[in-house]
C-alpha cells in the first residue's frame, strides 16, 4: 500500500509541475494577436500583389493586415520615387506631403488635421491622415527622403480598424525588412 500511495504523490506532484509550466510558457510567449475588443494591435503584414496600374513611378510593394490583426483591414502601399523631392528641404511640410505622397492611387482625399514629422530609419519626413471621400475607410500618407530621392507610403484603414495604426505602420516601415527594402530602392 505504501508504494501505491508514493506513487500517487509522485505522479500528482509530476501533473501539478506540468500544468504550472504550461502556463509559464503560455503566458511568456507571443503576445496575442489584436481583436477590435481589446483595442491592441499587434498587425501582421503579408506582402500582396501591387493593385494599381503602371504610371511614371512603377510598380511599389503593397502589403495587407487582416481585420483580426489590425481590427480592421489595413492595406499599406510602398514606393520609391527616384529624383522626386527637393533636394535642399526634403518632405518639409504638409504641402510637400500632398505632392509627392501617393494618395492620387486610392482617390479624393481630405485632411483630418495637420501632419507631423516623422523618421524612418536615417530619414525624415512627414506624415497625415486623411478621410477618403466617398468611402468610408481613413488613409494615412507618409513620405520621406534621402537627399533628392523618397519613398511613398499609403495605409489605407478599413472601418472598425483603430485610427491611431500610425505607430505600427511606422514600426514597420523601420523594420529591418523595410529599411533594407529602401536601401535597395533609393540605392543608398
Amino acid at each position: 500500500m505504501r508504494l501505491t500511495s508514493k506513487f500517487v504523490a509522485i505522479s500528482a506532484a509530476i501533473a501539478l509541475l506540468c500544468a504550472a509550466a504550461a502556463v509559464w510558457k503560455l503566458r511568456s510567449g507571443e503576445p496575442a494577436r489584436a481583436t477590435a475588443a481589446s483595442g491592441e494591435v499587434r498587425p501582421v503584414w503579408t506582402e500582396t500583389d501591387w493593385p494599381f496600374g503602371a504610371d511614371p513611378w512603377g510598380k511599389g510593394k503593397a502589403f495587407r493586415c487582416k481585420a483580426a490583426d489590425c481590427g480592421g483591414e489595413v492595406q499599406l502601399y510602398v514606393r520609391a520615387k527616384l529624383g522626386f523631392c527637393n533636394c535642399a528641404t526634403g518632405v518639409a511640410d504638409d504641402g510637400d506631403l500632398e505632392q509627392m505622397g501617393d494618395l492620387a492611387l486610392i482617390g479624393k482625399a481630405t485632411p483630418i488635421g495637420s501632419g507631423r514629422e516623422i523618421i524612418v530609419g536615417p530619414m525624415r519626413g512627414r506624415s497625415r491622415a486623411y478621410r477618403v471621400e466617398g468611402d468610408r475607410n481613413v488613409a494615412l500618407s507618409l513620405a520621406y527622403n534621402q537627399r533628392c530621392d523618397m519613398v511613398a507610403a499609403t495605409a489605407l484603414v478599413g472601418p472598425g480598424a483603430p485610427a491611431s495604426l500610425e505607430p505600427a505602420v511606422l514600426a514597420f516601415l523601420n523594420s529591418d525588412r523595410m529599411l533594407k527594402w529602401a536601401e535597395m530602392a533609393l540605392g543608398l
